[in-house]
């Protein structure tokens, strides 16, 4: 992206954090079993967003007075054995519109500078450990006094900013989508019985490889959809599976997609999947066609439940007033996540910062099974991006937990529900950018309704 840009962005942090200075650290090289055998490289989300720059071990500081200075470590002559020619410290600074660079080396003296003279130092909390102690060592705190130290007025001012995104940033998030709709209309032509899960999620992964594109996160490619976040690849596809794959690309400049499918493995839905994902497909097409600026996305989850309930109800697995059945929770068995989540440079964009990005102030969570997950709660704005994303799951351990415990006996069809043992689950999800008449949906179609899903598998 343009300096410019970037320039903006941390003026428009310092207005709303206008005492004391603000440092932002990158993230450094992480050892994947010693020090030179590192993990695939990611930098920061809120560096990238205030600075750029996407290399390892940087710090940014905005000063008091207005300038920033980008610190980081000093070249070494031999770097260009193992690396190439790589830009400077100084090279990083200028394309990034910072006025200084500095060797990182001198941070913790800058800082403690600023802390004699009783400058606050605002940082935000650190989500991985090796970040707890050099903020220790930097600032002079004991490292388990590092995440009650963090500035809530910056992580408020952070959030705030980064959750309306500008039209680079709907560009950017376009611009994976792309590329996720080749990743999933290549997995569609290949789901056939006899295939591995590891061999699709090879190929699903091979479209971004060959666009120059990382994974946004790793995919989920299972038959056992029932297993939310299924880490795992080992299983095969078989005639009357579901294969349910959950996935996104970053763009150039690092913004995520993040869609989900499920999908006939013999490529057509037996009557009872299809009966099952018409239920799932009306609340992802409900929730987006009332999405829009404040609506409060609570309401929309709410609604999606509605939709499930009702569906089911008429399939003969759950009973009684949906709107009763709804209040109570018990949908939850069947649908036990949050609509959605914000989307931008994260899939699960800051969540790091915690509920003050999903919640506003004075709304905690609730504690009611399912609607505890949901991650965003808010009041919708023009610019934000959101994922919409309901499910529906057949879990045995849930649904034998819940039966056995006698749990909504008055709304579920427990006989008829065992009869779905083995199912699987099914969830679809899209990403929708909140306009100020209402919302778009982003990015190419993706194959989504039954008919759309079965024609892209046609073999």
């Amino acid at each position: 992206m343009e300096a410019s840009i970037h320039v903006a962005r941390r003026a428009a942090l310092r207005r709303a954090v206008p005492e004391g200075a603000i440092l932002i650290m990158g993230n450094d090289e992480a050892p994947r079993n010693y020090a030179d055998a590192v993990y695939p490289f990611r930098q920061d989300s809120h560096f990238l967003y205030f600075a750029g720059v996407n290399h390892a071990g940087l710090a940014l500081l905005l000063e008091p007075d207005g300038g920033a200075t980008l610190f980081g470590p000093p070249g070494h002559r031999d770097d260009l054995i193992w690396h190439g020619p790589q830009p400077s410290l100084g090279d990083l600074a200028a394309a990034a519109g910072i006025d200084g660079h500095a060797d990182i080396g001198t941070l913790a003296e800058r800082l403690g500078a600023l802390g004699d003279a009783g400058v606050p130092i605002h940082f935000l909390p650190p989500y991985r450990a090796q970040r707890r102690f050099v903020l220790s060592r930097l600032l002079g705190i004991d490292p388990r006094e590092v995440a009650a130290q963090t500035s809530v007025e910056l992580v408020r001012a952070v959030a705030a900013q980064r959750s309306l995104k500008g039209p680079e940033e709907v560009a950017e998030i376009e611009d994976a989508l792309e590329v996720t709709a080749r990743m999933y209309r290549a997995t569609m032509r290949a789901a056939a019985p006899g295939r591995s899960e590891a061999e699709i999620a090879a190929l699903h992964q091979a479209e971004a490889l060959a666009a120059g594109r990382q994974q946004a996160f790793n995919p989920i490619v299972t038959v056992r959809g029932e297993v939310l976040h299924n880490p795992f690849q080992n299983g095969r596809l078989a005639e009357g599976d579901l294969l349910l794959v959950d996935s996104g690309a970053e763009s150039p400049h690092f913004y995520s997609s993040d869609i989900t499918r499920t999908m006939p493995v013999s490529g057509r839905f037996t009557t009872r999947q299809r009966d099952i994902y018409e239920v799932a497909l009306a609340a992802n097409e409900a929730v987006i066609a009332a999405a829009g600026p404040g609506v409060t996305n609570r309401d929309l989850h709410l609604l999606a439940a509605r939709t499930v309930a009702s569906g089911l109800r008429e399939l003969g697995l759950m009973a009684g007033a949906v709107d009763d059945a709804v209040a109570a929770g018990a949908h939850a068995l069947f649908f036990p996540h949050g609509i959605g989540h914000m989307l931008g440079l994260d899939p699960h964009d800051m969540e790091d910062l915690g509920d003050i990005v999903g919640y506003p102030p004075g709304e905690e969570r609730s504690s009611q099974f399912g609607l505890a997950y949901l991650r965003l709660a808010r009041r919708l704005e023009p610019g934000f991006v959101i994922t919409v994303e309901p499910g529906i799951y057949f879990i045995p351990a849930l649904i034998e937990r819940w039966r056995t415990d006698g749990l909504h006996r008055e709304f579920i069809a427990y006989d008829r529900v065992a009869t779905y043992q083995g199912f699987g689950g099914i969830r679809i999800e899209d990403n929708v950018l909140i306009t100020a008449s209402g919302h778009r949906v982003l990015g190419p179609p993706i194959p989504k309704a039954a008919a759309e899903v079965e024609a892209a598998m046609a073999r």
